[in-house]
């Protein structure tokens, strides 16, 4: 079923600015030299980066950077509380509509989809139709889950894989709540964002220059006290199915933590994990449009690295702020 955006409606377009690409590419630091360069506010657009518990592991912006300018969306979940595409982009729409220039800063391009081209309208899921999910996964297992749904919603079991619990599990919840699969909420009309013009930076580093960037970032985490963040959240005993727990280096370092790995041993599984994630990051910003709509302008440019976009603040980014549209 094709799907037809519903537009907000806006007028005029304002100035949106997202700095996107891989893990440690370099778009904290481009995103402050925009705020401050151009007095914008940074929202955080990393959905691990919500998360208080996290500061360390996922290499969120320090103090004295969020003291050198605005930014939003950092550190203000807890664990407990998950974050989704869909209560980030209500969050995130909170932001962009209360700054004069917002700079959207991450790698999550789902998240940056979701609020180009909108996110299907799920009802909010009660808490016993999540437990009854979990219990079914946990008591059958993901490829029982995958086949449960292929008899009941075979739409949206086709489009998952039988080792994705979480993803299983969330389309479990939503049926079980709704009486609808996942697939007839993807199939109804979205809200597009057009109340701004976005300006897309895209940061694409050599792979080399990225597996070295990621093992000096790793070092420096563990450094600066990665392990013993982990432990903290640890000692609380949370549930191991929350997704903030799927960060990169958490599962590694947990398990070095609980005796099953030397510390030689997580650090190369983490940093292994996350150069994996940044090929699929680079294949989906490749081969993704954040927008199919006519109406939202989008601007592509891609550099190999931030200091390579520096160079090139000139008139036309002034241009584009200015530009009423």
């Amino acid at each position: 079923m094709t799907r037809s955006p519903k537009a907000i409606p806006a007028s005029p377009a304002r100035p949106l600015l997202i700095v996107a690409g891989p893990t440690a590419s370099g778009k904290s630091a481009l995103a402050l030299e925009l705020a401050r360069r151009f007095g914008g506010t940074i929202i955080n657009a990393d959905a691990m980066q919500c998360y208080a518990d996290w500061r360390i592991i996922t290499a969120r912006p320090s103090p004295a950077d969020e003291a050198a300018a605005p930014h939003r969306l950092y550190g203000i979940r807890a664990l407990a509380e998950p974050v989704d595409a869909a209560w980030w982009r209500t969050a995130a729409l909170t932001e962009l509509n209360q700054s004069p220039l917002p700079i959207l800063c991450g790698g999550t391009g789902l998240y940056l989809s979701a609020l180009i081209n909108g996110i299907a309208a799920i009802p909010p899921i009660p808490p016993e139709a999540r437990a009854q999910a979990r219990a079914l996964l946990a008591t059958h297992g993901a490829p029982w889950l995958h086949a449960w749904l292929t008899e009941h919603d075979p739409l949206t079991a086709a489009k998952l894989r039988p080792t994705d619990p979480q993803r299983l599990a969330r389309a479990a919840e939503i049926l079980l709540a709704t009486g609808h699969g996942l697939a007839h909420f993807h199939a109804q009309p979205r809200e597009t964002l057009t109340t701004h013009r976005a300006h897309l930076i895209l940061l694409d580093p050599p792979r080399e220059d990225l597996r070295t960037a990621i093992e000096t970032r790793f070092h420096a985490m563990l450094t600066a006290g990665a392990l013993d963040e982990i432990r903290r959240i640890d000692a609380a005993n949370p549930d191991p199915t929350l997704p903030g727990l799927r960060a990169h280096g958490v599962p590694e370092l947990r398990a070095h933590l609980a005796g099953a790995l030397s510390l030689e041993a997580a650090t190369a599984a983490a940093i292994a994990a996350t150069i994996a994630y940044t090929k699929r990051q680079a294949t989906w910003f490749r081969h993704q449009k954040l927008t199919d709509d006519s109406t939202t302008q989008m601007i592509h440019a891609r550099f190999s690295h931030a200091a390579q976009f520096s160079e090139s603040l000139n008139q036309n980014m002034i241009s584009f702020i200015n530009n009423p549209g």
